[in-house]
């Protein structure tokens, strides 16, 4: 298994407006690809500034493939992103999954 997390941040007021975005975007994205097997969207506020983390799980990474494409270590944004995001990761971190209990 795969864990694949993705980083990015905006002002504190544009939290909920992003997380609502975030529903009707990516997470609806990950989890309609075959081979995720879930979604975490995280958030930690700090000092006005919102850092977010989805944490999602695939098969393999052919799976992560699927939904990010050829270059899947490259962070895949949506066009509306630079309405809310401060600064844009080029890259997303992938992780095997040793051991889940």
């Amino acid at each position: 298994m795969i864990a694949r997390m993705w980083r990015g941040q905006v002002s504190r007021e544009k939290k909920e407006a992003y997380v609502e975005y975030l529903k009707k975007t990516g997470l609806n994205d990950y989890a309609a690809t075959p081979g995720n097997r879930g979604v975490y969207l995280l958030a930690s506020d700090k000092d006005g500034v919102v850092e977010f983390a989805t944490l999602t799980f695939w098969d393999s990474l052919d799976a992560v493939k699927a939904f990010a494409g050829k270059d899947y270590t490259h962070a895949r944004y949506y066009p509306e992103d630079k309405e809310f995001l401060l600064s844009f990761a080029p890259e997303v971190e992938h992780f095997e999954v040793i051991e889940s209990r």
